[in-house]
């Protein structure tokens, strides 16, 4: 843990959020306690970020040197095209997935798919299900700027409705997605036995 206070000419000072120097002394008691506890923390959170980031590279480094071994034996990759895989323990316990996602962004026809669905559910008035106007509002129910709840978007897209305007929404839809590129994830299983569900061996922070 890193020592916040500076010394000069012999007294303690710590940077307020300003960039002032604040004598240590006149700084109340609980506000020290405070920051010595965020500073620990998040020297242990440091730390462990780092860790995590080199058990990820030596996993994909591990995995891929797996794979390469196959590629010379068999001449041809264990997963499929997009690089998904499973990999498996001998006794079907424990198992690694590999799953490789694309990532993708909207383009200006999402806001063309967005005013034909609008002049759809008006022109349908109350002949248009509640759920379906619940499902379009989540859908552009945007949080941020360029951002869009993109499972209820592919929702949207599953629906069979006959209107000619609804399914020129649909096609802008379509033609909006972008592939930017692709990002791959890897998890984690387990299980007592090869006959009992596999359970998620947690390293997400937040889900563990």
């Amino acid at each position: 843990m890193t020592d916040p206070t500076i010394d000069i000419n012999g007294k303690s000072y710590m940077t307020d959020a300003k960039g002032a120097l604040v004598p240590v002394e006149t700084i109340k008691a609980q506000h020290l306690l405070e920051d010595e506890v965020v500073r620990k923390v998040m020297g242990f959170a440091r730390e462990l970020s780092e860790q995590i980031a080199r058990f990820k590279g030596h996993t994909f480094e591990d995995l891929n040197a797996f794979q390469t071994l196959l590629e010379q034996e068999y001449e041809a990759r264990k997963g499929g095209a997009k690089g998904n895989v499973t990999f498996q323990s001998f006794d079907g316990c424990m198992k690694v997935q590999v799953q490789i996602a694309d990532q993708i962004s909207f383009g200006a026809e999402l806001q063309v798919a967005k005013k034909l669905i609008d002049e759809c559910l008006v022109e349908w008035g109350a002949e248009s299900r509640s759920e379906l106007r619940a499902l379009v509002n989540r859908v552009f129910a945007v949080e941020k700027e360029g951002q869009i709840n993109r499972g209820e978007l592919f929702s949207l897209l599953r629906l069979d409705i006959a209107d000619e305007r609804w399914k020129r929404a649909m096609d802008a839809i379509h033609d909006s997605i972008r592939v930017t590129g692709t990002k791959a994830y890897v998890r984690f299983y387990e299980r007592p036995d090869p006959t009992a569900a596999w359970q998620s061996v947690t390293i997400d922070l937040a889900a563990a």
